[in-house]
């Protein structure tokens, strides 16, 4: 591939920071000083399984003996790395069948004992954890995350108010700014001083390079091929510029450090570049009226290798769908979403909901992770690798999933459900996406911030307030009921409420009404149940779906 050295453009990638980076401020023992430290006790024991693969008995030796972390932190860094970088769905399929056929904790052990990833690449995973690091100088500002109510534009422009993590700028300002620190941390040990820390002569080999490829990508001149990289780096125009020896098969730490740096450019394939000249998403049911201030936004599909983007704020009662290609391996943003019902129904790669109100989101099958933030009275109904919430308040969540959902800062009356619907094409996309009906840890929710360590802020949904919910959209499909059934004390309150159901309707067919008292009675119960349709918002949503009454299969469309 050939490139003018002039020509090369860097970006910060996108998804190690949006599904990568926890949205929590990092354990102490998460500092650059610390990695640079378990970077040199790994490179000095890789015949023990340190390097060039870290294998998890390794990492938890590292994690737990060394960087005093608890193990359950350690295993949640390994394993959301490792859901970040595992493409391969039937192989997330055969991890989940091996997980959940273990009978026993050591078992469990056993089995994770077989697991191992990239060292370097894991390394800068970790640094890239500082995103949410607390400055006390920007809190003092206002602007530090995780101010559960920091002031953001209705639908983000330039920015992402308070949302580092899907905030374009912030990737590349954190690059910028961590760069050397980065560089450095992958380094070979003779090429620090004695303070661990680099020199003017300094090399910096080919396989940190390709580690550095997990936070780096960009283009040449006009062309739309993104390349990592170290495929950028490599190109001959670019050794005199970035200092890459064909001898020492290396390149000059100063001078990679400044080729970087003058290349590295605004993510074209971005949030802001979505909200600048991403094309407005048609919706299967959108009811006219209301919908003026909703602003939706999706980036095009032109670089096959990069998920493409969906934003959506301010939608307002409404009833949105949708089940399409636009959003298959989609990163979606829902933002300001105020009173609404929201269906997804397709493949997702991740999905963010910050700042919305008295909502239901149903999702198709989600394949990195769910993120809830500042979001009060909403529903969520998702089969997702993982279950992240901030800042949260009367919030319900119905899940299945193969984590524990990770309960952060600021969360007060967290419901928890077992997942509780379905529609013809789940199953299939849980496929498409590695995603299995065992395990499920949907009920085994993990305190990870000290302020939340009060297991009083969550609760699981008692059996007598859970109902099914139906998704009233027909399409193509094989799935006809929910994926891996319900828990029994769940299905055994429904079952009762079926039975209750039917002794009121034998009740009143064994009466004996007169034709009058019938019509009464039909009048009663249909004034009680528009009474609880209002008090419950429901007759919003029926309101809405009025217009598929003739074609409700658009909502596939």
């Amino acid at each position: 591939m050939a490139a003018e050295a002039g020509s090369v453009r860097l970006w910060a990638r996108t998804e190690p920071f949006l599904a990568g980076a926890l949205p929590a401020p990092p354990p102490a023992r998460l500092a650059p000083h610390y990695l640079r430290k378990a970077a040199a006790y790994a490179r000095a024991r890789a015949a023990q399984g340190c390097f060039p693969r870290l294998r998890w008995p390794r990492w938890r030796h590292i994690a737990c003996g060394k960087l005093q972390l608890d193990r359950d932190l350690a295993w949640l860094y390994f394993e959301l790395f490792r859901g970040l970088l595992e493409p391969d769905p039937p192989r997330r399929l055969r991890w989940a069948e091996a997980e959940a056929s273990c009978a026993s904790a050591e078992e469990l052990e056993r089995e994770r004992s077989k697991l191992s990833v990239d060292t370097l690449q894991f390394l800068l995973f970790l640094y890239v954890q500082q995103l949410h690091k607390v400055s006390l100088r920007r809190s003092l500002l206002g602007d530090e995350w995780p101010s559960p109510r920091t002031a953001s534009p209705g639908f983000p422009g330039k920015s992402a108010g308070g949302n580092k993590n899907w905030n374009d700028q912030e990737h590349r300002a954190f690059v910028q700014s961590h760069l050397l620190d980065m560089l450095e941390l992958l380094l070979e040990p003779e090429q620090l001083s004695a303070s661990s820390h680099s020199s003017s002569s300094s090399l910096v080999s080919l396989e940190a390079v390709g580690a550095l490829s997990l936070l780096l990508e960009g283009s040449v001149g006009t062309s739309r091929a993104v390349r990592p990289l170290h495929e950028l780096a490599l190109c001959p125009p670019c050794h005199p510029h970035n200092g890459f020896s064909q001898g020492a098969r290396a390149f000059s730490l100063p001078r990679l450090e400044s080729w970087i740096r003058s290349c590295l450019t605004a993510n074209p394939l971005g949030m802001t570049a979505c909200i600048r000249a991403g094309r407005k998403l048609a919706w299967a049911q959108q009811v006219e009226g209301a919908t003026r201030r909703a602003k939706i936004a999706c980036s095009a599909r032109v670089v096959p290798e990069v998920s493409p983007m969906v934003i959506m704020s301010q939608v307002y009662k409404q009833t949105l769908a949708k089940s399409s290609d636009t959003l298959v391996g989609a990163h979606v943003r829902i933002h300001r979403c105020n009173e609404s019902f929201i269906y997804l129904l397709s493949p997702l790669r991740s999905v963010t909901i910050e700042k919305c109100r008295s909502s239901t989101f149903v999702l198709g099958p989600v394949e990195t992770s769910v993120h809830v933030q500042s979001c009060d009275g909403v529903r969520v109904m998702v089969v997702c690798h993982r279950l992240s919430l901030a800042a949260t308040t009367g919030c319900t969540f119905y899940t299945l999933t193969p984590t524990q959902p990770l309960i952060l800062s600021g969360n007060q009356a967290v419901s928890f459900a077992p997942f509780h619907t379905h529609y013809p094409m789940l199953e299939d996309h849980m496929a498409q996406v590695g995603l299995a009906t065992l395990p499920n840890y949907w009920d085994s929710p993990m305190l990870v911030c000290r302020e939340s360590s009060d297991t009083g802020v969550f609760r699981l949904l008692p059996p007598s307030d859970f109902y099914t919910f139906v998704i009233p959209f027909e399409m193509e499909g094989d799935t006809t009921e929910t994926p891996g059934g319900l828990p029994q004390e769940y299905q055994e309150a429904l079952r009762q409420r079926e039975q209750r159901v039917q002794v009121w309707q034998r009740a009143v067919k064994e009466a004996g009404l007169t034709r009058d008292q019938r019509k009464r009675l039909q009048a009663l119960v249909e004034n009680k149940f528009y009474e609880w349709l209002v008090q419950t918002g429901n007759r919003q949503q029926l309101d809405s779906l009025v217009p598929l009454a003739m074609g409700s299969k658009q909502a596939a469309g």
